[in-house]
């Protein structure tokens, strides 16, 4: 990953609260787990910022290097990597990602 892309991706990430990378977007996901990635997002009511990894493929091998970890969606919360669909549900099964989100002090999307 060349540094541009590193800049690139770490500027997302700590620009916004709640940054999803993901296949697709969030009206039109193109698998099924960024799909259910969305649908936690949604469903939690928090405002949050998606990016389509499918439109740049420099951000889409990078974020899997910026995070160490091989498979999108990869959600972060205020700067730091959370996890991907599964790990999202887990955590959303368990309460978990509400607290976190509510620890954060992340904006309602309404």
């Amino acid at each position: 990953m060349t540094d541009a892309v590193q800049q690139r991706i770490a500027q997302i990430v700590n620009g916004n609260d709640v940054v999803l990378f993901m296949k697709g977007t969030p009206l039109f996901p193109q698998c099924g787990f960024s799909s259910r990635a969305i649908a936690i997002l949604e469903h939690l009511g928090v405002a949050y910022e998606s990016v389509d990894v499918l439109q740049d493929q420099a951000i889409r091998q990078g974020i899997k290097a910026f995070s160490d970890w091989p498979t999108i969606p990869q959600l972060y919360v205020k700067g730091e990597f959370v996890g991907g669909s599964d790990i999202m549900m887990e955590m959303y099964e368990a309460g978990e990602l509400h607290q976190l989100m509510t620890d954060q002090g992340v904006a309602s999307a309404n």
